[in-house]
């Protein structure tokens, strides 16, 4: 079974899915990334799905839930690459993925990580 590597990056974390993820696969990313968050004293947690192309519930299940694991242990998430069909999808899924942030790409996801830092705020998506 192959892992989904996770990056260090300062004090972030950046997952980038690359394989089709399977419910083994996504089970293991959700222990790796909350060992990773607690070893490395994370902050933020960038999940970069630009490679992406179809999701079902299970995955969108899956974001949501990492966003809430990252969060109890002090670390905000944040979703970039989303394709559009990708967010067509989950929003017809009802799907609404609270807690979790997005941005359009790589970069704008550590700005807005960092943004927070410097602000002191953990800002709430509304």
């Amino acid at each position: 079974m192959e892992r989904v590597p996770v990056l260090k990056l300062g004090d972030l974390l950046i997952v980038s899915i690359q394989i089709d993820l399977q419910d083994q696969s996504v089970l293991m990313l959700q222990e790796d990334l909350a060992d990773a968050i607690v070893n490395n004293r994370a902050r933020g947690v960038i999940i970069d799905i630009t490679a992406v192309e179809i999701v079902d519930s299970f995955i969108g299940r899956m974001l949501a839930t990492i966003a809430s694991i990252s969060r109890m242990l002090d670390a905000e998430t944040v979703v970039v690459g989303m394709r559009p069909a990708v967010a067509i999808t989950l929003v017809e899924l009802g799907l609404s993925l609270g807690g979790v942030r997005t941005a359009l790409n790589l970069e704008k996801g550590v700005a807005m990580l960092k943004e927070r830092d410097e602000t002191g705020d953990a800002a709430v998506p509304e």
